[in-house]
């Protein structure tokens, strides 16, 4: 768990990828997967995306087999996050408790995903394959990155004319 918000609006994915996912992770963000969430289809997340050279890839509707990490990840916050957290804390608690929580998740936890490793420990292992961000923007072509519709039907659509045209 990256960030609390009180509300899925396009404004707080916006927040979210550039001050969670981007400023956080210490690796360029490639591509990014989501259900299909209203807030993730608004022109202002879609357009942070292409200026930060990262490739949207919508999920299916009805088909969260396909967000198994991010599933996982939110039982173990539920089982281990969550009930730490004093229900009248203010929001601000909340966050602060998050942050420790996120360090103690990603330095000091073991994962058995990862053979009793921490995600930093991997990330470590695997830093000499991981490409800088300047490789990874290379690697983004803007043109074959359509704008998305949140209508799967209408999406799939447009998507073939794009293709066919």
């Amino acid at each position: 768990m990256l960030g609390l918000y009180q509300a899925r609006t396009v404004e707080n994915a916006v927040d979210f990828l550039a001050e969670r996912v981007i400023e956080e992770f210490p690796f360029p963000i490639q591509r990014v997967q989501t259900d299909r969430g209203a807030e993730f289809f608004g022109m202002p997340f879609q357009q942070a995306l292409r200026e930060h050279n990262i490739k949207f890839r919508p999920n299916r509707p009805a088909a969260p087999h396909l967000n198994g990490k991010v599933e996982r990840s939110q039982r173990t916050d539920k089982v281990e996050f969550w009930p730490t957290i004093e229900r009248s804390a203010s929001f601000a608690q909340k966050d602060e408790e998050l942050a420790l929580w996120q360090h103690y998740y990603n330095w000091e936890r073991p994962h058995s995903a990862l053979d009793g490793k921490t995600p930093y420990d991997r990330f470590f292992e695997l830093i000499h394959q991981t490409p800088f961000s300047w490789e990874a923007a290379a690697l983004y072509n803007e043109a074959s990155e359509p704008f998305r519709e949140r209508n799967y039907r209408l999406d799939l659509e447009l998507l073939k004319l794009k293709r066919s045209g």
